[in-house]
């Protein structure tokens, strides 16, 4: 019947209960600010107030222009954006490019160019080309940050020393040995007390330190150094803000045609790269922060709209270039802001501090902001950014980008970074060692590296050495093959195998069977090189595609299976089971856990043959030792790998929606002795620890367990360790300092791992994060 009642009358029906007849009719929905973004809000404001300063400092500009743009930042690209959480305002990754615009076109014009770069993120939002920003190689844009962090931090110095920097980092540096022989000791102790306060600020142990890192580091350092300053009588240059009637505005552009085209390409360029980039991350951190409540995800071409509008009216009132800051929004984040109203109200407080706090901005050294913004240029150069890229072998295109922004400008160095990402990419496309040898009588081609086209006149040198009618192994180290190489080698498979020889043809990396790539790409495999098995040529399904929950035509049998582990996963896997058969096994560490179906022990710890020495059981139970349950199997389990294998940790691993936990919930005292209640009697005093004074239960770090169950495993885990503690091989190895404990608590639905902590005496299960490789 419900489903016969129109939408109209069910909303009727619907807003009847919500009112009901009796009450006044509901007035005008009322606009609400969660406290969440307020605190939020206040946060990020305290951060962009001395950073806003600082880099309108660094730039050269009037220090208002910075107030300005981390106003229309937060009011404009905060409403406007496609970012709910990203803050934007003046950033210390347009510090150079700005600061070079102020000495070769003026003031006025600068803030001319600014407004032209916002018209062409406006044109790019139209366009929808935002996702083609991100096609830059991530070597690239650390490479400029890094170059743009140099280039700051050497021009600050000069300030924090006590004068002037020149227009170049090559001058910089030659000017340094004459600055250093004329130091000025009261603009140097305030910078070097700056730079104490924001480094030892957030290291405040204890509980102390946690109330403490409340006050963002930044404030704590620029007011410190004032109050300071102002205590010991220093004689220093301050900020000077004029009145609000003298502010200049944006102007007509004058220069060459050629130049300010230059200058807003290489604007638009930096401003919408590093907000696009930035509104990434900061979807990352949304999303990875705990909670049910989620934050929708980035619409990165009206984000590119938005600081397009932000360019535009920042601009015109004489602000600062406006991008997105990494900064500023992640500590929107951390904060707990929900929604874009904490950027818009970081905005109005930052409007109400440049209308009624200029007597007291006045009263910073210029020497305290210098030392912020050198401290903020010196982290843009990232030593995780660095390791990133050394291990993707890019360190030449970071390099080289960081060089020449350093020594040219930012767009010369973008400029000769692309050229040398696509002079690599060319280069490991090229570069394909093909060898040939013969073992035991079998021929043996390596191809290692793509092949292509190019590659090809090696490849059919190298198999025209098989004699014919030989036993052939193609080995294809590799991801990519494109259509020359696949009908050279398919050609010349079928001619060796109708001459009596045989062709075995492995992908080392894929781990699949080669196909045309048109094929691949289209999801029907087309016959290969290697020929199709019978059982198969109806199915599309992949190695993985039965884990994930994909039907077939035919259900996934156990015979095939192990036909298909023996075509395509054991020829990756023989030549180390071969070593672990010969030396035997030597696992690192005994991994206890749950027998449900759902947990893959290989999966969640990414281990492979022989690092885990695994037992399973229901529940994840570890039964004291002399406990009558009729099975030692777990306690031999533990004594043959502490004793015999020597492993350095034993993990003990629940999980969520465990039925043992859930059955031990419904069990009753009474209930028959069947051999599951038997077992489960191990986990009684789990059930003790969470709903009686024996103890307190362990939480989840960032929200509260969903439910008895979920609170149930949890302390499962804590006391199955104590349990594992009482073992003696176990106890022995602990005072000898040979073994280490954890505790791991899986969520099946998240596919999020939380780590057993202590945390001023608690018992917590941290969230397991994901290296954060974004900016």
């Amino acid at each position: 019947m419900s489903a016969c009642v129109p939408a109209r009358a069910a909303d009727s029906d619907h807003a009847e209960r919500a009112h009901p007849p009796h009450s006044p009719p509901p007035g005008r929905r009322r606009f609400r600010i969660a406290g969440a973004d307020v605190s939020a809000s206040i946060a990020v404001f305290l951060i962009a107030l001395p950073l806003s300063l600082g880099i309108a400092l660094a730039t050269g500009a009037p220090l208002q222009a910075g107030l300005v743009a981390a106003a229309v930042g937060g009011l404009v690209a905060g409403r406007i954006g496609g970012s709910p959480l990203q803050v934007s305002g003046p950033a210390a990754g347009l510090t150079v490019v700005t600061a070079d615009l102020i000495q070769h076109y003026g003031w006025r014009t600068t803030c001319a160019i600014t407004v032209l770069a916002g018209l062409a993120q406006l044109g790019l939002g139209c366009l929808r080309v935002a996702r083609g920003a991100l096609a830059v190689s991530p070597a690239i844009v650390h490479g400029m940050l890094a170059g743009i962090g140099v280039t700051i931090a050497v021009a600050q110095l000069h300030i924090v020393l006590g004068g002037t920097p020149q227009s170049s980092v090559p001058d910089n540096l030659r000017a340094l040995p004459a600055q250093l022989a004329q130091l000025h000791p009261a603009a140097l102790s305030v910078s070097v007390l700056t730079l104490a306060l924001l480094l030892l600020w957030p290291r405040v142990p204890g509980r102390l330190g946690r109330v403490c890192r409340m006050v963002p580091a930044a404030l704590v350092a620029v007011a410190g150094a004032t109050a300071a300053a102002a205590a010991a009588g220093l004689v220093l240059p301050k900020v000077d803000l004029p009145s609000w009637r003298n502010h200049a505005l944006a102007g007509l552009p004058e220069g060459p045609v050629l130049g300010l085209a230059a200058a807003v390409l290489t604007t638009t360029l930096v401003c919408s790269v590093q907000s696009l980039l930035g509104a990434v991350a900061v979807d990352k951190l949304a999303s990875a922060r705990p909670g049910p409540a989620q934050v929708s995800r980035s619409d990165l071409d009206r984000e590119l709209l938005g600081q397009g509008a932000a360019n535009i009216v920042s601009g015109s009132l004489g602000g600062l270039p406006v991008a997105g800051v990494a900064v500023r929004s992640s500590a929107n984040v951390h904060a707990g802001a929900v929604s874009r109203n904490s950027t818009m109200l970081h905005g109005v407080l930052v409007v109400i501090a440049a209308l009624l706090l200029v007597p007291l901005l006045e009263l910073i050294p210029l020497a305290a902001l210098a030392a912020l913004v050198m401290a903020v240029g010196i982290q843009m150069v990232s030593l995780n950014h660095i390791r990133t890229v050394t291990r993707h072998r890019e360190v030449l295109v970071y390099a080289v980008t960081t060089l020449g922004v350093v020594t040219f400008g930012v767009l010369e160095g973008v400029a000769l970074g692309i050229a040398v990402a696509v002079g690599v990419a060319l280069h490991r496309l090229t570069r394909t060692r093909i060898t040939h040898d013969e073992q035991e009588g079998v021929h043996h081609v390596h191809v290692r590296g793509q092949l292509t086209f190019l590659a090809v006149p090696r490849l059919s040198r190298a198999l025209h050495l098989v004699p014919q009618g030989a036993d052939v192994v193609v080995a294809l180290d590799g991801s990519f093959m494109d259509h020359a190489a696949y009908e050279t080698l398919h050609d010349w498979q079928s001619t060796h195998t109708a001459r009596g020889g045989t062709v075995e043809i492995t992908g080392r990396r894929a781990g699949v069977r080669i196909a045309e790539p048109a094929a691949l790409a289209s999801g029907h495999p087309a016959e290969g090189p290697e020929e199709t098995d019978a059982s198969e040529a109806d199915c599309r399904c992949r190695p993985w595609t039965a884990w994930r929950n994909h039907q077939c035509e035919r259900p996934q049998e156990l015979m095939r299976g192990i036909s298909t582990f023996q075509r395509n996963t054991a020829p990756l896997v023989r030549a180390e089971l071969a070593r672990l058969a010969r030396e035997g096994q030597r696992p690192g560490q005994l991994f206890l856990t749950c027998a449900d179906s759902r947990v893959v022990t290989s999966m969640i710890t990414s281990s492979g043959p022989g690092d885990l020495f695994v037992v399973r059981n229901v529940g994840n139970l570890v039964p004291p030792p002399g406990a009558e349950s009729g099975d030692d199997s777990v306690a031999a389990a533990i004594e043959y790998a502490v004793e015999v294998l020597a492993v350095r940790s034993i993990t003990v691993c629940g999980h969520s929606g465990c039925g043992a936990m859930q059955a031990l919930l419904d069990s009753h005292p009474d209930g028959a002795r069947t051999p599951l209640r038997r077992w489960l009697q191990h986990a009684r005093p789990s059930l003790e620890r969470v709903g009686g004074p024996g103890g307190e239960p362990p939480r989840l770090a960032g929200r509260a367990p969903t439910d008895a169950a979920e609170r149930l495993c949890l302390a499962n885990v804590v006391q199955q360790l104590e349990h594992l503690r009482a073992h003696e091989s176990v106890a022995r190895a602990l005072r000898e300092g040979t073994l280490e404990l954890h505790g791991l608590y899986f969520h099946v639905g998240e596919a999020q791992a939380y780590l057993l902590t202590e945390r001023d005496g608690e018992q917590v299960f941290e969230r397991v994060r994901a290296m954060d490789l974004a900016m």
